[in-house]
């Protein structure tokens, strides 16, 4: 049982810490554009992400001069909470401003079960704006509870582009270039692709060994709290050795029964399950096979990738310095990133054929193959390998796509290969190419 002066604590504490943060902090325009999020009655907007990936800040830049108030699920004077106590969060928030707040912000509400129709209750008169670390949050039941009446929106950590704001290097973006720039912007680019999105989190002061705790703190909250807590793991140390071994193998093809068998656990379904629970996290992303058929997809290996790369150097520290691996680890989150921030309707997947030929990405809309990209950190032509062009050459034969890329580290050029044109782009305007 929760009372109302815990409550009005609870938030009040929480919205003098948010005011703090903006008043001290450097707070940096998300690529996850604000005019694509409606802010009216009638509909939720769901903001989802890996934890510490700027979902709350997000969140509370919304309003745009609106009154409005936060509340975090997650404090522990609000946990226990049952969801017929969610009319307490209304009492508190009019007790302390009143009746005319106008937009609220509830954040991790998923801890609560039932919150959705307590949303769908309130969504009639008020802006609501939920924020989770946890994709069940767009699971069948809110889909049923709010028909056609929420958003849905999922936050990565920074974007290179928005890494380079940050660090206050964003008018730079077209000075790729010029020599001392581009120079400039490359030794940031190793920076970023080795230590990965979440500066904002661990700061930028030099210090490795802050910043490899603070990304290891972050890596076992998720681990704790929203897989092992919230789905009431029992052989945890099991799932850490899963979770270990999937980012230790990013960018490889894994059989989720093999490594199932590796690790000791005797069920696959509850490797099946335990991996989807990685990925719901958002901590893991598992990218299928391309083909045509659906149980092809379905059955065949998946290929694993890291939410980010900081992360992934600090539970594998043999991968520093394997920068080709963290250069398409990097590619796969930028493509899923530009994907969700776009809305658009591209499916991600990896192509491999019987002889072990493989495409590091298929960009496709359907069963229509968009583009086909290959990731190496070449930096000249005379490092360009047969193997990976090859095998580009065999799937635009077989997929029917002519829309041939290469993301080098510093390698630009196009080449015609058996007919075919092949563009060598390098990573760094790629990354800096796309805007939203």
């Amino acid at each position: 049982m929760v009372n109302v002066a815990d409550i009005k604590a609870a938030i009040a504490d929480r919205e003098l810490d948010i005011k703090s943060r903006f008043e001290k902090g450097k707070i940096i325009r998300r690529e996850l554009s604000l005019p694509n999020m409606p802010l009216h009655p009638g509909v939720a907007n769901i903001i989802t992400g890996v934890r510490r990936c700027g979902k709350s800040t997000l969140a509370m830049m919304l309003p745009r001069g609106m009154a409005h108030s936060y509340v975090n699920f997650e404090d522990e004077r609000l946990r226990g909470m049952d969801s017929s106590e969610l009319n307490k969060v209304l009492e508190a928030l009019h007790e302390l401003k009143g009746p005319d707040i106008g937009v609220l912000v509830f954040d991790e509400i998923q801890n609560i079960v039932g919150w959705e129709s307590f949303v769908s209750r309130i969504t009639e008169s008020k802006v609501v704006v939920v924020t989770g670390s946890n994709a069940r949050l767009l699971s069948k039941e809110l889909a049923t509870a709010l028909t056609g009446r929420h958003v849905d929106h999922e936050l990565f950590p920074f974007s290179f582009r928005e890494y380079l704001e940050y660090i206050g290097l964003d008018a730079e973006y077209n000075d790729t270039y010029i020599t001392a720039k581009k120079a400039r912007l490359m030794l940031e680019l190793l920076e970023y692709v080795r230590y990965g999105g979440f500066v904002y989190f661990y700061g930028r002061n030099g210090d490795a060994q802050r910043s490899n705790t603070l990304l290891l703190t972050l890596y076992r909250d998720i681990i704790e709290r929203d897989i092992v807590q919230r789905h009431g793991i029992k052989m945890t140390e099991k799932l850490r050795e899963l979770a270990r071994y999937s980012i230790a193998n990013i960018t490889s093809v894994i059989s989720y029964n093999n490594a199932a068998k590796l690790i000791g656990i005797k069920s696959t379904q509850t490797a099946l399950n335990w991996m989807s629970y990685l990925q719901n996290a958002y901590l893991l992303i598992a990218l299928e096979k391309y083909s045509p058929k659906l149980k092809e997809r379905t059955i065949a290996p998946k290929k694993i990738f890291c939410i980010d790369n900081g992360i992934a150097n600090s539970i594998s520290p043999e991968l520093f310095g394997q920068d080709g691996r963290l250069m398409e680890n990097t590619v796969a989150i930028e493509l899923l990133r530009r994907r969700s921030y776009s809305k658009n309707r591209q499916e991600i997947s990896y192509w491999r054929d019987y002889s072990d030929n493989e495409v590091d990405f298929v960009v496709r809309y359907g069963n229509r193959v968009e583009q086909l990209i290959q990731v190496t950190d070449i930096s000249s032509a005379m490092e360009v390998k047969r193997r990976e062009t090859g095998a580009l050459l065999k799937a635009s034969e077989i997929l029917k796509c002519r829309n041939l890329v290469v993301i080098t580290w510093d390698y630009e050029a196009e080449q015609r290969i058996e007919g075919k044109k092949i563009v060598f782009i390098p990573l760094l305007r790629w990354l800096l190419k796309y805007k939203t």
